[in-house]
């Protein structure tokens, strides 16, 4: 199995070289989510030689996942994200540990729950609510461990309009503005996110998830998904740990 992976490092091996490759592979990223984003990042870092991931979701794989996640297919509808995505980094990269964890991430317990985990050289926040991310960004910037997190990809169309900026220097997207304004209020301070300054779109069919008093009726969403779009912010995310952690760039 070993053979195997050196051979796939090779193509590694020629642009960052061994001592850059050997960081990588004494290397810990925590991927915090494993939906569009995060499935495509883990898988990403997994291809890219990291050593060890961390990998937490509390969902399982649902057909409406399919059309962006790496991990959802026919087959795997129905188990636990993070049991999928371990399964699949070890078909990948058979020498990177994996720990995979299934919980849901308690904004009031981040420290107990992360800490009990194996620490990450880099954290990568690729969860939706807000409060959770917020408290992700306080403990990693307690614990002094470099994080980067996703801003919204919902109801996005361009993806060339995606780029990294500290939280405070974010335009536009909707989810940065209340990052923005809730670090400032918590003394959270350079937090890296990849965001994008593309205005969002009206869902198409938002008379079907709206009901007559402007409520999204339970069960329904008003948040669509581009195939493209979750995978391509997964892959920046993955190249952007890869080149701060051997320090390329």
């Amino acid at each position: 199995m070993q053979e195997n992976f050196e051979t796939a490092a090779d193509r590694l091996r020629l642009i960052m070289g061994d001592e850059a490759l050997e960081k990588l592979q004494k290397s810990c990223v925590m991927v915090l989510g494993l939906g569009g984003v995060g499935s495509s990042c883990a898988e990403a870092l997994a291809r890219g030689g990291i050593g060890s991931l961390v990998l937490i979701d509390r969902d399982v794989v649902t057909p409406s996942n399919i059309n962006r996640q790496a991990l959802a297919f026919h087959s795997t509808l129905g188990r636990p994200k993070s049991v999928v995505m371990k399964e699949m980094v070890a078909d990948i990269n058979p020498s990177c540990n994996v720990c995979a964890e299934q919980f849901f991430i308690d904004k009031d317990r981040i420290s107990e729950q992360l800490g009990a985990l194996p620490r990450p050289d880099y954290l990568v926040d690729a969860i939706d609510t807000v409060s959770q991310k917020l408290a992700v960004a306080a403990w990693c910037q307690n614990e002094e461990i470099p994080e980067v997190s996703a801003m919204g990809g919902a109801n996005k169309l361009d993806p060339t309009r995606l780029r990294f900026s500290p939280v405070e220097e974010t335009l536009m997207d909707p989810i940065a503005r209340v990052m923005r304004k809730e670090c400032r209020k918590r003394g959270i301070h350079g937090l890296m996110v990849l965001y994008s300054d593309e205005l969002p779109r009206e869902t198409e069919d938002k008379n079907k998830v709206i009901d007559e008093k402007g409520f999204v009726q339970k069960g329904a969403s008003i948040l669509g998904t581009m195939s493209y779009y979750p995978p391509i912010m997964g892959q920046m995310l993955a190249g952007f740990v890869i080149q701060k952690l051997t320090g390329l760039t």
